[in-house]
């Protein structure tokens, strides 16, 4: 904490010190290794992971889902040292370079990830659905000197300084297997030496890319672990995680990492379709879920869930977008055994800032949680830039080890993004209760701003989404011309309704203030959104600017 002699007004509750104005961490304070001392992101996972009593000849670290092939820790730690060495003295990479990495979710891509973060090789990961135009300003972000790619995704490259390797090649499994008996090199990896550059979403503007330190991973891991639920077995069975999430964002990387920490067996799906990942929790009884909102949403509506032996999961977390009060209550009812825990985090923030932990956090619905270990936060008001107590809201920002060094290549959002004490803007309209709980109101860019009113479209959107008829929902800005903006609702109906305008805005208006009330409605097919579940107002908006908005 950077600030001291405050500790008699730090109210226990909250979090929130009066002198400050800084809402401190209540979880209590996690050791990190000396920052001076060298250490790679990967090898502090795998150093956690040796502490446990597993047999790591015994147990399994990852599954294939569509295939049912399993590596045990012991095959994945010779896996990456076996590439480790191959990438290094066979290809010549070396630290600091940036490696390119193109595709879908796959067993390879862990163990990439861990020899790359151990040579000090600053992981790209990229959406392996991305256009040549996305992915040639990606390149010019991180300007790798190699690419990892398959046979599927190589032809939408370039060429690169090292070319680009194959991961569903025969020369890549190899490379993970045999090593000629060649020695590597030990890398001296600082830990705040760059480990990753993730692209942010950009749903509001252009594409950046995040650099993440391998302290900033680090230090994510160890909130985790130390965070752990205490094992009253002396030899427990390990968890067993479905990761349903895209790797190459930030929420799927760091929970593939914190997994291998905690001696968790990931269970990984390369195409994720809804019936499968049901039929993989039955099959393989997946015991825990990371999830975006709205696979919550789907799971609480869906009549396909009856079908399937659900009974081994016990904890769904979601996180990426939020999740609403209505719909979090309905998946607890329907799973009523199953405890659902939000979380709040960015790219930026290293994927996390604020989760439940234990199930009675977890009954504070509408939360995002409370905020992580060795971390601060300040609410500011947008308008005049004052310090706000709880229960007021303004701009989430945040500070601590988690938070990103800057975004490559690009000073002037990364002058505007952190300022020079080191805090965080967020751009995310927050607020903390009397507890410590933090709210999520919506994005600031993403107000929609009706003649003196402002109107969070994620309020309206939740709503709608408790609506029987309504399989999911987006609300965006419509120019007015005595309003400004109203509040225009895009609907997706249950196969089989006959849901009217009528209906959806007499819906919203008798639980909302007159300001609030939804004047506009166009039915669609599906929402538009990013793999983390965050909705791509902005292609709403285009389609609703550009032809008769209640037919599209």
């Amino acid at each position: 904490m950077k600030e001291t002699g405050c500790n008699l007004s730090i109210d226990p509750m909250s979090g929130f010190c009066s002198q400050t104005k800084i809402y401190y961490s209540l979880r209590p304070p996690v050791p990190l290794p000396p920052e001076t001392q060298p250490l790679s992101a990967a090898a502090y996972a795998l150093s956690l992971l040796s502490n446990t009593n597993l047999s790591p000849e015994n147990t399994t670290v990852l599954i294939d889902s569509a295939t049912g092939h399993r590596l045990s820790h012991s095959q994945f730690i010779h896996r990456v040292k076996a590439l480790s060495v191959n990438l290094q003295t066979k290809i010549g990479l070396s630290r600091g370079d940036t490696a390119f990495i193109l595709s879908p979710t796959s067993i390879q891509i862990t163990i990439l990830y861990f020899s790359l973060l151990s040579l000090g090789v600053v992981i790209s990961p990229a959406n392996p659905a991305s256009t040549k135009s996305e992915i040639s300003h990606q390149i010019e972000i991180s300007k790798p000197v190699i690419a990892f790619a398959t046979s599927a995704t190589a032809v939408k490259l370039p060429s690169f300084r090292h070319g680009t390797v194959l991961l569903d090649s025969p020369d890549f499994q190899s490379m993970m297997t045999t090593t000629s008996g060649a020695e590597s090199d030990l890398v001296e990896v600082n830990q705040l030496d760059p480990a990753a550059i993730m692209y942010s979403s950009g749903t509001t503007g252009r594409v950046k890319g995040v650099v993440l330190t391998h302290r900033n991973l680090i230090a994510l891991i160890a909130g985790y672990y130390a965070s752990r639920p205490e094992q009253v077995e002396e030899n427990p069975p390990p968890a067993v995680l479905l990761i349903t999430l895209p790797l190459f964002h930030i929420f799927g990387l760091f929970m593939c990492m914190r997994a291998v920490a905690l001696a968790e067996t990931m269970v990984l799906m390369e195409r994720f379709d809804f019936e499968g990942m049901l039929k993989t929790i039955e099959a393989y009884k997946v015991g825990y879920m990371p999830v975006s909102p709205p696979l919550v949403v789907a799971m609480a509506k869906s009549e396909l869930v009856d079908k399937y032996d659900l009974s081994s999961l016990q904890g769904v977390g979601s996180g990426g977008a939020p999740l609403g009060k209505e719909v979090t209550e309905r998946f607890a009812s329907r799973f009523p055994n199953v405890q659902i825990g939000q979380g709040y985090g960015l790219t930026e923030s290293t994927g996390g800032a604020a989760r439940m932990v234990g199930p009675e956090e977890g009954k504070r619905y509408g939360s995002v949680g409370r905020l992580g270990e060795n971390l601060e936060a300040k609410i500011v008001d947008p308008v005049t830039g004052e310090p706000l107590p709880p229960g007021q809201q303004g701009e989430l920002w945040l500070r601590g080890p988690i938070i990103m060094r800057g975004y490559a290549g690009d000073d002037k959002a990364t002058a505007s993004t952190l300022d020079p004490e080191g805090w965080l803007k967020t751009g995310d309209l927050c607020y903390f209760d009397s507890d410590g709980f933090l709210f999520i109101v919506d994005r600031l860019k993403e107000l929609i701003k009706y003649k003196a009113y402002q109107v969070p479209p994620a309020e309206l959107e939740h709503l709608l989404q408790s609506h029987p008829e309504i399989a999911d929902a987006a609300v965006i800005p419509y120019p007015d011309e005595d309003g400004g903006q109203i509040p225009m609702a895009f609907i997706v109906r249950k196969p089989g309704s006959n849901l009217t305008e009528a209906q959806v805005m007499d819906f919203i208006a008798k639980q909302v203030a007159p300001y609030k009330k939804i004047r506009r409605v166009a039915f669609i097919n599906s929402i538009p959104k990013n793999p983390s579940g965050k909705i791509l107002r902005r292609e709403l908006v285009s389609r609703s600017l550009s032809g008769p908005s209640a037919k599209l």
